[in-house]
């Protein structure tokens, strides 16, 4: 069963063509990879699925649920949520209220209830309360939980916006460049945090990456993008050593033996 489908998507911005048309499914549970060189239209593809940008033409199904024209608001509370390649923490904030904004959509909380002191306010806001704690410990990040966001190290800012994203309950977990400057140590650590998060939450993901050796190692499936054209799709292995994918990162030359 597939939980995410692509249809045809194009988008211009003027005259550049940033997906050309571009057909895409992904499995139920699978871990999946996009990759491509940089101005490839990675983060561009994202950004349809989460309603960001709207598509010039195609259409975008989660579960068979249409996506284009949904505001990302609107497409979050459908189940996908996502990381960004430069992170977009509530800086200001303590950890722990980075985790309970990201449920403001799931709670019935209002203005007048609020106000009233209701009770069953108070016992939905210590629930919430309850469930981002857990979230923090679950992704090791509870000792930090009073700590302003902007003062963590790089590393653990990164966890936190994935804590942040499953606050949202999510079945698609779209991770946009999640490796970008982590040491080999934390690499390691993300994809073993990835298959915990399949498996614990039942998830779908969908990563963009550079890390190659990353992405060999956690995908079962890769959509390779270049120049916005979905110019080869497969499992990592038929990835690994198609010419157009080899040529597309390394020019033509490395192809040619030139």
């Amino acid at each position: 069963m597939n939980v995410l489908e692509v249809s045809g998507v194009h988008k211009q911005f003027g005259g550049l063509v940033a997906l050309d048309d571009v057909n895409f499914q992904v499995r139920k549970g699978s871990v999946t990879a996009v990759i491509g060189p940089n101005g490839a239209g990675k983060t561009t593809f994202f950004n349809l699925i989460t309603g960001v940008y709207q598509p010039d033409r195609g259409d975008i199904r989660l579960e068979g649920k249409p996506l284009v024209g949904l505001r990302p608001d609107q497409v979050a509370m459908l189940g996908i949520a996502r990381t960004f390649q430069n992170i977009r923490l509530f800086a200001d904030l303590p950890v722990l209220d980075n985790v309970l904004v990201a449920m403001h959509g799931r709670l019935s909380a209002r203005i007048p209830g609020i106000l009233l002191g209701r009770r069953q306010i108070r016992q939905e806001e210590r629930r919430a309360i309850g469930e981002a704690y857990w979230l923090l410990e679950y992704m090791g990040l509870a000792p930090y939980a009073n700590e302003i966001a902007k003062n963590l190290p790089y590393g653990t800012q990164r966890r936190l916006e994935i804590a942040r994203a499953l606050a949202t309950h999510p079945k698609l977990l779209l991770l946009d460049e999640p490796a970008a400057g982590m040491s080999p140590r934390e690499t390691r650590e993300l994809t073993e945090m990835i298959h915990r998060l399949r498996e614990d939450f039942g998830l779908t993901v969908v990563l963009i990456e550079h890390d190659m050796k990353l992405v060999m190692n956690i995908s079962e499936h890769i959509l390779v993008l270049d120049y916005g054209r979905a110019i080869a799709e497969g499992p990592p292995e038929e990835i690994r050593n198609n010419p157009r994918v080899i040529e597309a990162y390394l020019g033509r030359g490395a192809v040619s033996g030139a």
